[in-house]
């Protein structure tokens, strides 16, 4: 089965772009544009895409609130977050938002097509000078609900970029056990997205912020 993949774009040239190389590979499929927040929210609902691909700048609703919408009612929906310029504020209010990560709009075809497949395994990729740059500025919680040894397992193979299935094997349990576990933690610790997590797991010294999307 194709990944399948609703842009949110104000630009008409920009979604058709994204549309013609994402079709040059096939485990990808567009199934759904949105030219503004709220049709992506409205469509997301309704399609279930596996990945959003939402600007940030757009009418009606911003592409912040549209993540904070799509995250809080379809949490099994990953977004990536796709912007013109690489600004801190705008990156770390998507963070906060819940997407899994962030890409430019200049991308190359092949790495975006390569950002996309790991957002929808939900494995958090973050470049090391990212992370620390996100550390600085994203809170972690104040007062979360303690975790189980095997939840700080799990959140520990998390942070380092593995998707559930990498850590199903590492840990010798189900897929659907660890997907229980990542909604757990997600829940006990009050963030919206792995990534989040993965950057709360750094904080506290779980893993290295070097380590931050860095398999082992």
């Amino acid at each position: 089965m194709p990944i399948r993949i609703l842009i949110a774009d104000d630009h008409s040239v920009v979604r058709q772009g994204l549309k013609m190389f994402l079709a040059l590979d096939p485990e990808l499929e567009v199934i759904g544009e949105a030219e503004n927040g709220a049709e992506a929210v409205r469509l997301a609902g309704e399609l279930n895409p596996d990945v959003v691909l939402m600007d940030l700048l757009m009418p009606v609703m911003d592409g912040i609130t549209a993540i904070e919408n799509i995250r809080a009612t379809l949490p099994d929906i990953e977004v990536l977050a796709v912007t013109s310029v690489l600004e801190d504020t705008a990156v770390i209010r998507a963070i906060r938002a819940g997407a899994i990560g962030y890409m430019l709009k200049d991308t190359q075809a092949d790495e975006l097509c390569r950002a996309i497949k790991a957002a929808a395994a939900g494995q958090v990729q973050l470049s090391p000078e990212a992370a620390s740059r996100l550390l600085r500025e994203v809170r972690a919680p104040e007062s979360p609900e303690a975790l189980t040894e095997r939840e700080t397992d799990v959140l520990r193979l998390l942070a380092r970029g593995m998707a559930n299935k990498e850590i199903a094997l590492e840990l010798s349990i189900g897929e659907k056990t660890v997907k229980t576990h990542v909604s757990h933690v997600l829940a006990k610790l009050g963030v919206a997205s792995r990534t989040q997590a993965a950057l709360y797991a750094a904080r506290i010294g779980i893993v290295p912020a070097t380590e931050v999307g860095e398999r082992p």
